[in-house]
């Protein structure tokens, strides 16, 4: 009776984690873009998903629907890997500290102050990784020339990508509250269902 339990538990993980993956991939596609100027830096609420699934079973199972969601987004010819593994990484800092906290709390301040330390540290860590790794990517290999210049790729990292980053993480986590208020139960009795 017990490895009957562990077995329809654990297909229920891998279903519920397919399911908020392809979620994730569909509202990916609906994007749109916030900053003059950096029309390819777009918003879109793909993370809710993956926050979900987070809050659910583990942090883990958050990371895992941001690489369902990426991967389908390649499959799908839907863009090019520089992008989605920035993409995905930008998700992972974001999602994991709220799962961590809520976890560890199991309470609404804790998400709150989840999303925001998620917003803190995928801004910084995204800026970072854009100045170091993917801007220069996109200048070797992918002919954006003018990111070879360093006062551009300053200039990119600061005027765009950084304040994209906390506009999204406050536009993402002021969507994600309510919606977490709305299925906390819902959220609640799954995690039941999986111990």
């Amino acid at each position: 009776m017990q490895h009957t339990n562990v077995q329809s538990s654990k297909l229920f993980k891998v279903i519920i984690l397919a399911l908020m993956g392809t979620i994730s991939l569909l509202l990916f596609i609906l994007n749109f873009p916030v900053l003059p100027g950096f029309g390819y830096l777009k918003i879109d609420f793909s993370d809710i998903p993956a926050l979900v699934a987070a809050l659910i079973f583990s942090p883990l199972a958050g990371v895992i629907v941001e690489a369902i969601k990426n991967l389908l987004y390649l499959a799908i010819g839907g863009g090019e890997p520089v992008g989605v593994t920035s993409n995905f990484l930008a998700g992972v800092m974001f999602i994991v500290p709220a799962a961590f906290l809520y976890h560890k709390h199991k309470n609404m301040k804790s998400i709150v102050f989840g999303l925001i330390i998620g917003t803190i540290i995928m801004t910084i860590g995204m800026s970072i990784l854009n100045y170091l790794v993917f801007l220069p990517i996109y200048a070797w290999f992918m002919g954006m020339e003018q990111m070879k210049i360093e006062s551009v790729k300053w200039y990119t990292v600061m005027a765009g990508i950084l304040p994209f980053n906390v506009i999204k993480g406050i536009i993402v986590g002021a969507l994600f509250v309510p919606v977490f208020i709305k299925m906390r139960r819902w959220i609640e009795q799954k995690q039941a269902d999986v111990l």
